[in-house]
């Protein structure tokens, strides 16, 4: 039965991170089927307003910051099973999307808007085109295993899980962290900037900045001159080799 539980809670997880996911690029996009934009019309003043998105933003921030730390995992596996711990990473992470979804307080203003022709063309490709390449690279090294999925399959089937070792495939021959390139651009090159998005997407690229520090100083103790010189020959967020 634990088995069992674990598999569904994996399971369940992962599924409501792709809707959060999914809905945060669409609320980026302002697609008209979805029900809430990012550019919709103010309705709170400006300092409630960037309060909230600021305290938005920080929650998602630690939230992906400290729950991807040893020593916290260390902490966090002393109550719940280390088969379930990427799992919880994940669900707090889709309940951290759906909450900007939900709570996002718009900011009227406009800093550019391309309503027609090739250069709305252009920018919704490559507004397409990140989030595209940041799924792609999530396969690239594992998926499953990213999104804590593997975890709880091969427990179920009572195999043990794999060694992760460090591999330069495709992205990761150009870019260290394709995943975060891909969301720098999937916010940032879109047809319509307001300042609600603007902020949103000044905020998060702040926090990538942020958390691509943390995390690459847990590769190098990991991974040690390995990492050490694959830092000096790929660059981190923009492609060279």
């Amino acid at each position: 039965m634990q088995k069992i539980f674990y598999l569904i809670y994996g399971v369940l997880a992962y599924v409501l991170a792709l809707i959060g996911q999914l809905w945060f690029i669409l609320y980026l996009g302002e697609w008209s089927f979805i029900p809430r934009s990012i550019s919709d019309i103010q309705t709170e003043s400006t300092l409630y307003a960037l309060f909230v998105n600021l305290f938005l933003v920080l929650l998602f921030g630690l939230q992906h910051t400290l729950m991807a730390r040893a020593w916290f995992k260390q902490w966090l596996t002393q109550y719940i099973s280390s088969v379930i711990e990427r799992s919880t990473y994940v669900l707090f992470s889709g309940i951290a999307l759906l909450l900007f979804v939900l709570y996002w307080e718009p900011i009227d203003g406009m800093l550019w808007q391309v309503k027609e022709g090739i250069w709305h063309d252009i920018l919704t490709v490559i507004y397409l085109a990140g989030w595209i390449l940041s799924v792609i690279a999530s396969f690239v090294i594992n998926h499953f295993e990213l999104f804590g999925l593997e975890q709880v399959y091969l427990h179920y089937r009572n195999k043990p899980t794999p060694t992760i070792n460090f591999q330069e495939r495709f992205f990761y021959k150009f870019v260290r962290h394709p995943i975060q390139f891909g969301v720098l651009i999937g916010i940032w090159f879109t047809p319509t900037m307001t300042y609600s998005h603007l902020t949103l997407s000044l905020l998060f690229t702040l926090y990538i900045f942020i958390g691509l520090h943390y995390e690459e100083k847990d590769l190098l103790h990991g991974l040690g001159e390995v990492y050490k010189d694959y830092k000096k020959r790929v660059g981190m967020l923009w492609p060279r080799r």
